[in-house]
């Protein structure tokens, strides 16, 4: 007799925030739907009370999810929708979905049929979450810019203060004394870049 094929192994995410009490409702439906295509579930991961702008390492769950994708635990992660998924911009979280296929781990928006790596447009979806991620790093790098001009008009100085020559000697003094750079930054409170650009300069004479 032929040998049966091995069942689809699926892997359930769901997350909910502090005022959503919908958790039971999306596990009931993708348990439904996973039932129905005849595959197995491999696993339920769900984050309660947890916002989906933080980041993903930052929810146990999600976490826990994406180590266990990374051994390839399951073949393909089901989610309820994108935005249940992550929440952190476009760019991130095209950067989940492209992580879970280099890692050979398809994905499936429960709500979202389009959103699919197993179906004919996974390509052209792909394709249109890179030109917005694209455009949101654009945005997010304007806005910046247009922050720093705004607070250089205002008068604000930007980037690190100088460093004062009381500082400096300090500096020169521990390093003087034995103590490495490490050790100097730790015991003055300063970047290690800033003991590193003190001890190349030349140490003023008088």
């Amino acid at each position: 007799m032929p040998t049966e094929p091995a069942k689809l192994k699926v892997a359930l995410y769901s997350r909910v925030s502090t005022t959503d009490q919908e958790t039971g409702n999306q596990l009931l439906q993708l348990r439904e739907f996973v039932a129905r295509q005849g595959w197995q579930v491999a696993g339920e991961y769900v984050d309660n009370g947890q916002s989906g702008a933080k980041t993903g390492s930052s929810r146990p769950e999600f976490a826990h999810m994406m180590r266990d994708a990374s051994q390839r635990r399951f073949d393909v992660l089901l989610f309820w929708s994108l935005d249940r998924l992550s929440r952190e911009g476009v760019s991130q979280t095209l950067d989940y979905l492209n992580r879970l296929q280099s890692w050979g781990v398809g994905f499936r928006s429960f709500t979202e049929q389009y959103l699919d790596s197993l179906g004919m447009f996974k390509d052209a979806v792909l394709a249109i979450l890179a030109c917005i991620a694209k455009q949101e790093r654009v945005r997010i790098s304007e806005r910046t810019k247009a922050g720093l001009e705004r607070a250089k008009r205002n008068g604000a100085k930007l980037g690190r203060p100088p460093v004062t020559a009381e500082l400096a000697g300090k500096i020169r003094e521990l390093r003087a004394s034995g103590k490495n750079i490490r050790a100097v930054s730790q015991a003055l409170n300063v970047a290690v870049g800033t003991v590193c650009k003190v001890c190349r300069q030349t140490t003023p004479s008088g």
